[in-house]
């Protein structure tokens, strides 16, 4: 980005205040070859044109047309100004139409989007070929991070989050609710048992997760209507959520893991539930950006897609599978 003191600011803006309608101006007369049709082009007075070109002129000190009855042509100075200022005026004029294209045009452009690392990895990264086939003109890059995105610093478009929200300054998008289930494997189940009640927890091998915050992640539960939460002794602790998984399916001990990762292997008898009867029902998993106003049409066609496919997955655990 440039850089600029505060005696060229200003400069810049006093030049730009004084010269901008007079450069439109003179450019639509070199381009039309007349006043008339130049007033006529930009929708105001043949007057309004001959005043801002006058300003200009005087501005530069210098005479850019030569104007006779019959016809209006550029002096040298005004060919060197018009060879100057062209290739400025055709920026701003494709800038205003990408921006439009952005807005309102067939969908392009690079996608940024940030997703927790298991939700990233199990539920959207699988969804992005089947958006991509549909806009291949939209380029997606998909960052796995377990910290919140900072969607400014890092031009994050959308983001995924999991949990309760309390962040007021983004627009969150309720995709799915969000279940928390203590499993088990069969292996572990005969061989230990399961609790059953929240305090038996404490009396088992438990494996737990540790948040990018550093922290570890409690265990919570619903009883009698009221939010719960444990910490218990850990037998092992990681800070990936595929590998808390990988060690309950081991038979190394209880872990209380998100419904996404747990619905399959819940309905093909893999793992086995603990305690569902007091899952939180208060969490969920969120689409969020920064503004509903001025979206970019990549950004509108991906959160389109990208509930509606999130919401027909089959994520939904409890009641959809038998309890040992």
């Amino acid at each position: 980005m440039n850089s600029f003191t505060a005696a060229e600011s200003d400069a810049l803006a006093s030049s730009f205040a004084t010269t901008y309608a007079g450069v439109v101006a003179f450019i639509t007369v070199a381009t039309e070859g007349s006043f008339a049709r130049a007033a006529e082009r930009l929708g105001i007075g043949r007057s309004a044109v001959s005043r801002s070109i006058l300003k200009l002129e005087t501005q530069l000190d210098t005479r850019l047309f030569l104007r006779t009855t019959r016809s209006t042509t550029l002096t040298s100075e005004g060919e060197l100004f018009y060879e100057y200022c062209s290739p400025g005026v055709e920026r701003i004029v494709q800038a205003v139409e990408e921006m439009r294209d952005l807005r309102s045009g067939a969908p392009r452009g690079q996608l940024r989007l940030c997703a927790t690392p298991g939700f990233g990895r199990k539920v959207v990264a699988p969804l992005l070929s089947g958006f991509r086939a549909l806009y291949p003109d939209i380029t997606v890059d998909l960052v796995l991070d377990g910290n919140p995105a900072d969607f400014i610093a890092r031009r994050v478009d959308v983001a995924f989050r999991n949990g309760r929200l309390d962040d007021s300054q983004v627009v969150a998008k309720r995709l799915i609710p969000m279940q928390l289930l203590v499993c088990a494997s069969p292996a572990y189940a005969k061989a230990h048992g399961l609790p059953a009640s929240v305090d038996d927890i404490a009396g088992h091998r438990c494996i737990s997760y540790r948040l990018a915050s550093g922290r570890v992640q409690e265990w919570e539960f619903r009883v009698g209507g009221v939010t719960r939460a444990v910490l218990p002794k850990a037998a092992c602790t990681f800070n990936d959520a595929d590998l808390v998984l990988q060690a309950v399916l081991n038979g190394e001990g209880l872990a209380q893991l998100a419904g996404y990762q747990v619905c399959e292997l819940l309905r093909s008898g893999q793992l086995v539930a603990v305690l569902p009867q007091y899952a939180p029902d208060d969490r969920g998993h969120y689409l969020c950006y920064l503004n509903r106003r001025h979206l970019p049409t990549r950004t509108r066609v991906f959160i389109d897609y990208i509930t509606l496919q999130i919401r027909a997955l089959d994520l939904y655990c409890i009641g959809n599978f038998s309890l040992p």
